[in-house]
């Protein structure tokens, strides 16, 4: 299986819902470090499973439909507790709507948010 990583940023404000969340139930901002992984068992014909600059680009584009937003007062996430977990699925399911424009080979996807030096949370799905 190869595997192709790409890495970009974002920062959002949001609110957590819930007592295990102390004081993140107030609005508060957040920086994320975010790596895409995409997995496939097969290079194509020139060698590639995805182009990274192309990748690169198109996980900036997605991110920055998130970032410097306050995702409480985004629809699309209305009803969602924005932890760190839901944050990278959002992100994975994102970028597998826009697949296609990386090429055929890429079968598996790992979204991982990094909130911190020492933790982070990851989204794994099947394509």
């Amino acid at each position: 299986m190869f595997t192709v990583t790409v890495r970009d940023h974002m920062m959002i404000a949001h609110s957590l819902r819930g007592e295990v969340f102390g004081p993140a139930q107030r609005l508060h901002g957040a920086t994320y470090v975010v790596d895409a992984a995409f997995a496939g068992p097969e290079l194509g014909p020139d060698g590639i499973l995805v182009d990274i600059g192309r990748a690169t680009e198109v996980l900036h584009e997605v991110l920055g439909a998130l970032t410097y937003r306050n995702l409480d007062d985004d629809p699309d996430l209305a009803g969602a507790n924005t932890s760190t977990e839901v944050l990278a699925r959002v992100v994975a399911d994102r970028l597998a709507d826009r697949i296609a424009e990386l090429g055929d080979g890429v079968r598996r996807l790992v979204v991982t948010l990094h909130e911190s030096h020492v933790a982070w949370a990851s989204y794994e799905r099947q394509l």
